[in-house]
């Protein structure tokens, strides 16, 4: 009994040893050290890509059909990777992904993200979520894209369609190569509540993550990589750049011709109408059917505002009315939640996206609609599909969540290019992969500051976003909104809810409309800088820190102590994000209402006032005070800028075109055109028009339109130089 009762003793300590022992295998084995074996793969000139851990089928790329433009990549030239490879840290614990990026004293760190109150990101903790913009930079945003850009010239996509926890330069390491200084909070005036970090540390919940690694020699030459890689930047048709409204939601196909009649009276330029939910049968849930009491025969609406050059672009959001015809075709492919009582289609699935292209085309597409406004892909919490929703395909919830908004862009680009049509659009979410969608983003939140430093953000991660405008307290605030949107990539007024219309404010009337026609002038610039973005990945409109020669330090500004707002003293940032660039050469600098001048930061080399070719400055700070007709815009030395008379619309004529240069340096400029409406250029059937200004010992300029010879020309009937500067 004695020896049986030792026996059962032993056994159950080499049981409880045996546990252990698996306990401590089974913890050393969910901690991945992939540092020692992480294979950095070189993908193409200055790209490489690392795998970390066990990879996920559905990652924010996966599902987009992309295809990086190879050989724009290569034009670039290839640049060595900025950062060690050694010094890049990945570990897989409890099922959790985790990288960490060194960051250098005074290394800038762009991107992260639609953030619309901060440009430089260093000092953020933020979770990169799809959502609604809320009003504070936490990560929650209509493009939460999990792609920095460093000033030592390099950048990385972390692609995961996963919730990512963000720390850029906050967490502070005990083994970290450069700690900070302890210091006493009662004796030295120097404590901060933020010490000195010198990691960006990320958290993926996931088993593992793919990380892509773009280096540049410069921050442009990055976000280029990042972009052609994402299949290069969208070209919208020559139309798309046209001047927008959108009417109230419950106009009728009568109100809207009789609106677009006003505006040929007043001489107004629109190039497309919007309407919004009440073209429906029904809306919040949605049919995407005509409502035939307000649109009785909508093909001969589309037809007759096509007659006058006006483009018809559709609201829609992606939740189905058990009321129309597509309901139970689709509801298979739908999730387990509904959202306004609508259900949800699964995008992932081909034969979903083949019901519902069915659907689109059998109702708009082949009715002569232009394109989609697709709403409402993007959040709240409380009305969205919750992540506990499930989706036939497998995908979960938390991943469908940060690729709806991309996946619906895709089936309707597709959609379209399938009939060689290009369409531009507008939609509320958007993330990695989307760069060659033609599609803004926009949203409901309504701050004019926070729009322009969005407008800035949105060049650092390969999306485009545009201030619309939707009403104003006063006349100075309206024209300065339609100032700002008039340089944005979509210019539109949205009069969805309250009816605005251009001339709303009678005395600032004639300077909207100077602005509008503005806008018209500058397509053949503007139209170029979108090819560039197509075919080199150059952002038409970019931040300040992507221009050559601008070397402007964001500031940290010491806040005294408070007990009750301030407890910790901590710092505020300044920086300039209210400033940007359109193109090569025009660089913008908008006020706001109750400013009469501002200051103006002049990158490197001479600069040129747009209106008047005068010189501006060099390199340095101005103060200006343009009055409230103007928003003041300035233009490099030896620029070139081709602009069309001061036409209302866009349409299939040729125009002379106006080549205005600046300063007294030679200038060279490849105009593009091409149809304006199909995807014929992907064939080559574009032209690129060698506009040079020459320049001799005496200042004397002459200009010169060289045409590759037996190329179309579809725009442009005659090239008149006018030399701005004297």
């Amino acid at each position: 009994a004695i020896n049986n009762k030792n026996n059962s003793l032993i056994m159950r300590k080499i049981v409880i040893y045996v546990c252990g022992l698996f306990m401590v295998l089974a913890a050393f084995a969910c901690v991945q050290k992939d540092n020692v074996n992480l294979e950095w793969k070189k993908e193409g000139q200055g790209i490489w890509k690392i795998s970390v851990g066990k990879q996920e089928k559905v990652t924010l790329l996966s599902e987009l059909d992309i295809t990086p433009q190879w050989k724009a990549i290569e034009e670039i030239g290839d640049a060595p990777l900025a950062i060690d490879p050694k010094d890049v840290k990945t570990e897989v614990v409890d099922g959790k992904t985790y990288i960490r990026f060194p960051l250098d004293k005074d290394e800038k760190i762009f991107g992260l993200g639609l953030n619309f109150k901060t440009v430089e990101q260093r000092g953020r903790v933020m979770r990169l979520h799809v959502d609604h913009y809320g009003g504070s930079d936490n990560g929650r945003t209509h493009a939460p894209i999990p792609f920095f850009v460093s000033s030592k010239g390099y950048g990385a996509l972390i692609n995961s369609a996963r919730y990512i926890d963000v720390w850029v330069g906050t967490s502070v390491r005990q083994d970290s190569s450069n700690p900070p200084v302890a210091k006493d909070r009662n004796t030295d005036k120097d404590w901060t509540a933020q010490p000195y970090s010198d990691n960006l540390e990320f958290l993926i919940p996931a088993e593992g993550a793919e990380v892509i690694v773009f280096s540049g020699k410069t921050m442009l030459d990055v976000v280029r990589r990042y972009n052609l890689y994402n299949g290069g930047g969208c070209l919208p048709p020559k139309w798309g750049l046209g001047f927008w409204h959108r009417v109230p939601s419950l106009f009728t196909d009568t109100e809207i011709e009789r609106e677009v009649q006003e505006f040929r009276d007043k001489g107004f330029p629109l190039n497309v109408v919007g309407l919004e939910p009440g073209w429906m049968t029904a809306s919040y849930p949605c049919t995407y059917e005509w409502d035939n009491t307000r649109f009785p025969n909508p093909q001969a609406f589309t037809k007759k505002m096509k007659e006058s050059n006006i483009q018809t672009n559709l609201w829609m959001n992606p939740y189905i009315s058990p009321k129309g015809e597509l309901y139970d075709r689709i509801k298979p492919y739908t999730s387990s939640h509904t959202v306004w009582c609508g259900i949800v289609p699964d995008y992932m699935m081909s034969e979903a996206q083949r019901i519902l292209i069915d659907h689109f085309k059998k109702h708009q597409l082949n009715l002569g609609v232009s394109g989609y406004k697709m709403d409402e892909n993007d959040g709240y919490d409380s009305w969205l599909w919750p992540d506990v929703a499930s989706f036939p395909s497998g995908t979960s919830a938390e991943q469908m969540r940060q690729i709806y908004g991309s996946l619906m862009q895709k089936v309707t680009t597709q959609m379209y290019k399938d009939e060689n049509k290009r369409t531009y659009g507008l939609v509320r979410a958007a993330n990695a992969g989307t760069t060659s969608f033609p599609y803004v983003i926009y949203n409901d939140y309504y701050n004019h500051h926070d729009f322009i430093t969005a407008l800035v953000n949105s060049s650092f991660i390969g999306v485009l976003w545009t201030p619309e405008v939707r009403a104003s307290r006063t006349s100075e605030e309206w024209l300065r909104r339609m100032q700002t949107v008039c340089f944005s990539p979509l210019a539109m007024l949205n009069a969805w809810a309250d009816g605005t219309k251009p001339w709303t404010f009678p005395e600032v009337a004639e300077s909207v409309k100077a602005i509008s026609l503005l806008r018209m002038q500058l397509i053949p610039y503007l139209y170029t800088a979108f090819a560039d973005y197509t075919f080199k990945g150059t952002p038409p409109v970019r931040a300040m820190n992507l221009e050559e020669g601008y070397n402007m330090d964001e500031k940290m500004l010491q806040v005294s102590f408070d007990a009750t707002n301030n407890p910790y003293a901590l710092a505020i940032k300044k920086e300039v994000k209210d400033q940007f660039m359109v193109g090569n050469s025009l660089l913008v600098a908008p006020l706001f209402e109750g400013e009469k001048e501002r200051k103006v930061i002049l990158p490197k080399g001479k600069w040129y006032d747009f209106y008047t070719g005068e010189f501006a400055g060099e390199g340095e700070i101005i103060s200006v005070s343009p009055g409230l007709d103007k928003i003041p815009v300035y233009v490099k030395d030896g620029g070139i800028v081709p602009m069309f008379p001061p036409i209302r619309q866009i349409d299939n004529k040729q125009y002379p075109l106006e080549v205005r240069h600046y300063g007294n340096a030679p200038g060279i400029y490849d105009l593009y055109d091409d149809d304006g409406e199909t995807f014929n250029y992907q064939k080559g059937e574009f032209v690129r028009i060698v506009l040079t200004v020459d320049v001799d010992a005496s200042n004397n300029k002459m200009g010169k339109a060289s045409i590759p010879g037996g190329k179309n020309v579809w725009s442009y009937s005659d090239y008149i130089f006018r030399y701005m500067t004297k």
